[in-house]
C-alpha cells in the first residue's frame, strides 16, 4: 500500500476557543439563531490538553503518522519514510524512518531521530520505544530538558517510563552554547551515569564529577540535584563560612523528605575555633496543625570549655474539640539555650535565639457563642551579661499562668456597642540573686511578685455617615492585686477603679483637584477626640506590665498613656488633628497623605510610672506625617515630633525608597531620637540599603527579562546595608556584597558585620558559587542579603514551571 505524498492515514481536527465564536456567529441563512432563553454553549475542559495526560486519557489517544510514504498492514504495522512523523498525546518522534508494530506499540526510528516527549528533547541515531508505556532506549542522544533548560549528551539512554531514564555517560550543563569552534560551557557535570526521576524531580549522578572553568572542583562518586522545585532526600550541597569569634566553618546539610507533609534537615557544622555543633530541623504540615522543630548542640566548646546547646519550637493547632470548651485552638512557642552568651556567639543559628529576651509560651483559646477566652503561660530567659551593668536587661515578667476572657457585641438595642474583658495573672519575675547587684533600686527587683485581677466594662454609641462621625465611649477599668509579699509601702493586697469617657468625632471633605498634570480626588479630614479621666492614685501601686506608649498617630486618638494594665493615666485632654489625602478617582490609590495632631491639657496628669514625674504641659509636642508615593517608582514616609517650647524635633523618621525596576532598588530612612531624662543619650541613625547593577555606570543598562531572570549574562551587581550611627561616627551594621551573574552561573561575595554589644561584633565572609538549574555551592550569601537588604531580588527565581505546550511541536 503506497501513498505517495499522503500526508496523514488518520485526521484530526482542533478548534481553539476563538475559532468556536467566529463559527457561533458565521451562521448560515436560514439557520435559527439561538434565543436568548436558550444556554449558551460550554466550553469543557479536555484532559488531552493537561500538563499530565491521565493514564486512563492516555491509553485511549489514537496515533498519527504522517511522512512521505506510508505503508503497512491495518492494525498490525505501519513503515513511514521520508519526514516520518509519529504523534500520540504528548510523545512526538520524527525520523528518515519510523516503523510502527500496533501489537506491541513499539516504534523503531532510524537517521535523524527526534523525540518531544512532554516538552523534553531527544536527538540521534537510533530509537526503539514503546509508545504508551515509554519504555525503550535511545543511542548516542544528545537532549535538553524543558524545566531548567538543561542539555548534556550520552552514549545511550535507557527509559524505564514516562517518568524514569538513565543516562550512560552522560554530561550536564545549563551553559547555552554560543558561536564559535573552541567554545567549552563555564561549567560541566560529567557522570558514568545520570538517573531522572521526573515525578519526583530528582537526578541522581554516579561517577560524577563538577567542572567549573574547565577545573574540576567536586570530584563525587555520588550526586543528587534537582530537576525542580520538589523536594529531595540526599545530601545537600556544603556551605562555608569565616567567621571571627568560630573561625572557618563547615556544614555539610543532610535533607529528608519524610513524606508530604513532613521533612527534617541535619545541620553537622565543624568550627575550627569550637569544635562540632549537631544541628537538626524537623517541619510538619497538618490540615489543622503545623509546626517547626530545631536544636544544636555543641558538645566541649574549645573557646568557652563547657557544652553549648540551643532549643526552639513552634506548635500552632486550630480546629480542636476538647469536652466542654468547644472549639479552640493551641499555640505553643519555645525558645531556650544554655548560657548568657549563646546570643552572642551563635548568633545565626536561629532568628529567634539571637535575642537577648527568648519568649517560652503556651497559649489556649476557645470560644463559646460571642465569647472568646485564653489560658496563657509565658516564661522569659533573659540572657544577661554580668560584666557589664550598662548593657543589662531587666526581665519582663512570666505570666504563669494567665486567664483571658472577651466579649463583643455589637448592633445591640439603640446602636449601642459593648466591650467586656476579664483578665487573671500571676506575676513572677526572674531576677536572681547575682542579678541583684544590677538593679539595686529598680521596682522590679523590690517589688513583690503578685495576682492580678482586672476587668474592663465598655459601651459605645457610633454614630457614622459617608462624610462624619461621632463616637462616644464609656468605660470602667477596676483591678484587684494580691501579694506574695509585702510592698515598699506594706501593701499586702489593693484595688483601684478607674471610669473614663471619651468622645471622638471627625469629619470628610472631598473635591476633585488637578495636581503635576494628574486628576486626583482631594480629601480633608478634620478630628477632634476628647478624654475625660479622673484621678484615682494608682503611684503606690507595683508595675507588671504597663509602659509608657510611643507619641504616634497610632496612640494619640487613645484613651490611656499606658500600655498594659497596672496604670490608667487621668485625663482632661483635647485631641486635635487633621489629615487630608490624594486619591486616584479611578482606582482609589492613595498617592500622598499629609497629617498633624495635637494634644491641649486641661489637667496635670498626676499618674506616673515608678520613677517618673507628673506631665504639666499644657500643650504636648506636635506630629507631623507624610506618605507621598505619587509615581510607582519613588515613595516617601515621615513622621516628626516636635516640640514647640524648645523648637526642636524629639523625634524624626524619615524614609525614602527609589525603585525604577528589576533589580534597581535604593532605601534610605533617617532615624533621631532625642533623650528626654538628663545623662542619657539620644540616638541618631542613618541606614541604607540597595540592589543596583554595576554595569549601569558605564552606560550598559542590560535587557529586563524578568523578575527571577536577571538582566543578561556578565552584569555586576551591588548589594549591601549600612546602619550607621551618625551621634557615634560609627557602623553599627554592614552587610556589603557583590553579585556576578554570568547567565548559567552566578558568584557572590558578602561581609558581613552584626553589633553583638556596645564594644563587640560578629563578622563572616561568605562566598557562593550557584550553578544555574543544578546547586549552589559555598556559604549561604543568598539568605544573608535576603534576610538585610529590603526588597532584594534573586537573579535566578523561576516561579511558574514551563509548560510543555511552549516546546510543542
Amino acid at each position: 500500500m503506497h501513498h505517495p505524498k499522503n500526508k496523514a492515514c488518520g485526521a484530526r481536527f482542533a478548534l481553539t476557543p476563538v475559532a468556536l465564536v467566529a463559527i457561533s456567529l458565521l451562521q448560515p441563512v436560514g439557520v435559527r439563531a439561538q434565543g436568548a432563553d436558550e444556554p449558551a454553549p460550554a466550553l469543557k475542559p479536555s484532559p488531552r490538553l493537561r500538563e499530565n495526560i491521565p493514564a486512563p486519557v492516555r491509553n485511549q489517544l489514537p496515533t498519527f503518522v504522517e511522512g512521505d510514504v506510508v505503508r503497512g498492514r491495518p492494525d498490525l504495522e505501519t513503515i513511514v519514510e521520508g519526514d516520518a512523523e509519529l504523534r500520540r498525546g504528548d510523545t512526538v518522534i520524527r525520523a528518515r524512518r519510523i516503523e510502527y508494530n500496533q501489537a506491541d506499540d513499539l516504534a523503531r526510528a532510524v537517521g535523524d531521530v527526534h523525540i518531544n516527549k512532554a516538552g523534553n528533547i531527544f536527538e540521534g541515531p537510533l530509537l526503539e520505544l514503546k509508545v504508551d508505556a515509554f519504555e525503550g532506549f535511545f543511542s548516542q542522544p544528545s537532549y535538553r530538558f524543558i524545566r531548567n533548560d538543561a542539555y548534556g549528551q550520552a552514549e545511550r539512554v535507557d527509559f524505564a517510563d514516562e517518568k524514569h531514564a538513565v543516562i550512560r555517560n552522560a554530561s550536564y550543563t545549563t551553559c547555552q552554547r554560543k558561536p564559535g569552534p573552541s567554545w567549552m560551557p563555564d561549567w560541566i557535570l560529567r557522570a558514568a551515569s545520570i538517573s531522572l526521576d521526573q515525578e519526583e524531580e530528582v537526578g541522581q549522578a554516579k561517577g560524577a564529577v563538577l567542572s567549573f572553568k574547565g577545573v574540576p572542583i567536586l570530584p563525587v562518586p555520588s550526586l543528587s540535584f534537582p530537576l525542580g522545585d520538589t523536594r529531595k532526600s540526599g545530601v545537600l550541597p556544603p556551605t562555608f563560612g569565616l567567621d571571627n569569634r568560630s573561625g572557618f566553618e563547615t556544614t555539610l546539610p543532610y535533607y529528608w523528605n519524610i513524606a508530604p507533609n513532613r521533612d527534617a534537615t541535619l545541620y553537622p557544622t565543624l568550627m575550627s575555633k569550637r569544635g562540632v555543633d549537631l544541628g537538626a530541623e524537623f517541619r510538619y504540615l497538618e490540615p489543622s496543625y503545623d509546626g517547626m522543630v530545631r536544636g544544636n548542640y555543641l558538645p566541649g566548646d574549645r573557646l568557652r570549655h563547657m557544652d553549648r546547646w540551643g532549643f526552639a519550637a513552634r506548635h500552632s493547632q486550630g480546629g480542636l474539640r476538647l469536652p466542654g470548651l468547644g472549639a479552640s485552638s493551641l499555640a505553643l512557642n519555645l525558645n531556650r539555650v544554655s548560657d548568657d552568651d549563646y546570643w552572642r556567639d551563635f548568633s545565626r543559628n536561629s532568628a529567634s535565639l539571637t535575642q537577648r529576651l527568648l519568649r517560652n509560651e503556651g497559649v489556649l483559646s476557645w470560644g463559646w457563642q460571642d465569647v472568646s477566652m485564653t489560658a496563657r503561660v509565658l516564661r522569659w530567659q533573659t540572657l544577661q551579661d554580668l560584666t557589664n551593668a550598662s548593657t543589662a536587661i531587666i526581665p519582663p515578667y512570666n505570666r504563669s499562668p494567665e486567664f483571658t476572657a472577651r466579649q463583643v457585641r455589637n448592633n445591640l438595642w439603640g446602636g449601642l456597642e459593648t466591650y467586656l474583658e476579664a483578665d487573671y495573672t500571676h506575676f513572677t519575675h526572674s531576677i536572681t540573686d547575682p542579678l541583684q547587684a544590677l538593679f539595686p533600686t529598680t521596682p522590679e527587683a523590690t517589688q513583690p511578685n503578685g495576682h492580678r485581677t482586672y476587668a474592663l466594662m465598655q459601651v459605645s454609641r457610633p454614630w457614622q455617615a459617608p462624610g462624619w462621625f461621632v463616637i462616644p465611649k464609656a468605660q470602667v477599668h477596676s483591678r484587684y492585686y494580691d501579694f506574695d509579699g509585702r510592698t515598699a509601702f506594706g501593701q499586702g493586697s489593693a484595688s483601684v477603679t478607674v471610669p473614663t469617657f471619651s468622645l471622638d468625632s471627625g469629619l470628610v471633605f472631598e473635591r476633585s483637584t488637578r495636581l503635576f498634570g494628574r486628576d486626583f480626588l482631594q480629601t480633608l479630614e478634620p478630628r477632634a477626640f476628647y478624654v475625660y479621666t479622673p484621678f484615682r492614685d494608682q503611684n503606690r501601686l507595683p508595675n507588671y506590665d504597663s509602659g509608657l506608649n510611643d507619641f504616634s498617630f497610632a496612640t494619640v486618638y487613645t484613651e490611656n498613656a499606658f500600655g498594659g494594665n497596672d496604670r490608667i493615666a487621668d485625663n482632661n485632654l483635647l485631641t486635635l488633628g487633621a489629615a487630608t489625602r490624594l486619591l486616584d478617582p479611578n482606582t482609589g490609590a492613595e498617592a500622598a497623605r499629609f497629617a498633624v495632631a495635637q494634644r491641649v491639657r486641661f489637667k496635670d496628669q498626676r499618674v506616673t510610672l515608678p520613677g517618673g514625674t507628673p506631665v504639666s504641659e499644657r500643650l504636648s509636642d506636635i506630629l507631623f506625617g507624610a506618605s507621598v508615593n505619587l509615581v510607582p517608582k519613588w515613595s516617601a514616609d515621615t513622621t516628626i515630633q516636635f516640640n514647640p517650647k524648645t523648637r526642636q524635633s524629639i523625634r524624626e523618621t524619615i524614609g525614602v525608597r527609589y525603585n525604577p525596576g528589576n533589580y534597581r532598588v535604593v532605601t534610605a530612612a533617617y532615624r533621631l531620637q532625642r533623650s528626654l531624662l538628663p545623662g542619657l543619650q539620644g540616638s541618631e541613625q542613618l541606614d541604607v540599603g540597595w540592589q543596583w547593577p554595576l554595569n549601569d555606570l558605564w552606560g550598559d543598562k542590560g535587557r529586563d527579562l524578568g523578575p527571577g531572570m536577571g538582566q543578561g549574562e556578565g552584569r555586576w551587581y551591588s548589594v549591601g546595608r549600612l546602619n550607621v550611627s551618625l551621634r557615634d561616627k560609627r557602623v553599627v551594621d554592614g552587610v556589603l556584597g557583590l553579585e556576578y551573574d554570568a547567565g548559567c552561573w552566578l558568584g557572590r561575595i558578602v561581609v558581613e558585620r552584626l553589633q553583638s554589644g556596645t564594644e563587640s561584633s560578629n563578622k563572616r565572609i561568605l562566598f557562593q558559587l550557584e550553578f544555574v538549574g543544578f546547586s549552589r555551592l559555598g556559604s549561604n550569601a543568598l539568605e544573608a542579603l535576603k534576610e538585610n537588604i529590603p526588597r532584594y531580588q534573586f537573579l535566578r527565581e523561576r516561579s511558574v514551571a514551563p509548560s510543555r505546550f511552549s516546546n510543542y511541536d
